[in-house]
């Protein structure tokens, strides 16, 4: 199983300069490093076209990248592009006589099936460690942007990232990634990640084509549907779905009609469970696909078909309409607040730094309590009042230092 495909998987060394934020203090009587040499694995994958997957980290800041062959032989490898939120580059070296693994479908992996790791770990090439899958869909580890991970047990060490995980059939079912080690440990606990090879694929189908990722917007914020949160809608505490928390303005979602408290159960077909799976199908989709989501509305279903555009598109769109409060992220509060009272207005939940708000001084967790001199008691009447609003806004914020007036232009 493993011999015919032990070639594909190479030795992947990087050479940069060390960023200046990140350069260690200097120590007299010894020499100041401002260069850094790494070491990670990656995976042949098109043999004519000379395509290696890897980790988009093991080669963040390279200057040059070297790929050494199990045969010995040595490329300089040319980045084709790369995608950090899905951690997954693309590297193009030579196609001269390659060997690439056969791609799986990694959808059919099961919990308890057998897999293989292959890799470099500390460089030891061409090392194999075998265990079975341990979970699937790990998601909300804070390691990625998109995150859908198969977790295994098979011993993944550092050098290991962007090797390849295989299963009985020596198919490529993931790249592996990342692995959970308590405290200042770098060693494995039987407690790794590989990034899905479907997930992967598809991300390296537009790196091939574009050198970036162009994602599809749908506009939505969803949050875990939770059981108290389900029996608090009055629907079945067993209720499957992601709770849709906030619609932006002029987004395609609001243009499809989704509305907050919205309960999204299905994309195309897919069953959903939780929020961080909305997340990464809609984030593997592409600028102009067209995605039925099935939506669950105060007891009632409802189908609907959304759009993706750009965000940019998005972005000009909401900028233009609304420019005062472009770039907020905005939530009704009422409640009463320690050494403030009973308080009605609009909090601040995030800010965009590009936006005139920002550089107004607005920042998340402020209170905004009135706008152009009138009391505001919801989102959607502090928009009306921005969108009637010519060359500035004047808002009354509370935030940590008391109540101020700010202008925002």
């Amino acid at each position: 199983m493993l011999q015919p495909i032990l070639p594909a998987v190479v030795n992947v060394s990087v050479q940069g300069d060390i960023p200046p934020n990140q350069l260690p203090p200097p120590v007299p009587g010894r020499p100041y490093p401002r260069h850094f040499e790494s070491m990670g694995s990656g995976v042949i994958v098109d043999a004519k076209a000379g395509y290696i997957l890897t980790n988009a980290h093991v080669i963040r800041e390279a200057k040059t990248i070297t790929v050494t062959l199990s045969d010995g032989r040595v490329f300089k490898a040319t980045l084709k592009g790369s995608d950090p939120a899905s951690d997954i580059a693309l590297l193009t070296i030579t196609p001269d006589h390659l060997t690439a693994i056969p791609l799986g479908n990694s959808d059919n992996l099961k919990v308890g099936d057998f897999v293989a790791a292959i890799g470099n770990p500390f460089g030891l090439n061409q090392t194999v460690t075998s265990g079975i899958v341990s979970a699937l869909q790990r998601t909300g580890l804070g390691i990625e942007g998109y995150e859908n991970f198969i977790q295994t047990d098979a011993p993944i060490n550092p050098g290991n990232s962007g090797g390849a995980l295989i299963n009985l059939q020596g198919q490529l079912m993931g790249i592996n990634t990342a692995i959970l080690a308590p405290g200042s440990n770098p060693g494995n606990i039987g407690i790794g990640f590989a990034i899905p090879i479907n997930m992967a694929h598809g991300v390296m189908k537009q790196l091939a084509e574009y050198g970036s990722v162009k994602r599809g917007l749908m506009g939505v914020l969803v949050q875990d549907l939770t059981p108290a949160l389900a029996t608090a809608l009055h629907i079945s505490p067993d209720t499957n779905g992601a709770l849709v928390s906030q619609v932006p303005n002029y987004s395609p979602a609001e243009k499809a009609g989704i509305q907050t408290g919205d309960i999204i159960q299905s994309i195309n077909g897919t069953p959903i469970h939780n929020g961080g799976q909305v997340k990464n199908i809609v984030g593997m989709l592409r600028v102009g696909d067209k995605i039925t989501i099935k939506l669950l509305r105060k007891g009632k279903t409802i189908n609907t078909v959304i759009n993706l555009t750009d965000p940019k598109d998005s972005k000009k769109v909401a900028e233009h309409n609304n420019p005062f409060l472009y770039g907020l992220v905005l939530r009704d509060l009422n409640q009463t607040i320690t050494g403030q009272g009973h308080l009605i207005g609009v909090e601040v939940v995030d800010t965009d730094e590009n936006s005139m708000a920002w550089h107004a001084g607005i920042r998340p967790g402020n209170v905004i309590t009135s706008a152009n001199q009138i009391a505001v008691t919801n989102v959607a009447q502090l928009q009306d009042i921005a969108k009637q609003s010519k060359h500035e806004l004047l808002v009354n914020v509370l935030s940590s230092g008391g109540f101020r007036f700010v202008v925002i232009k």
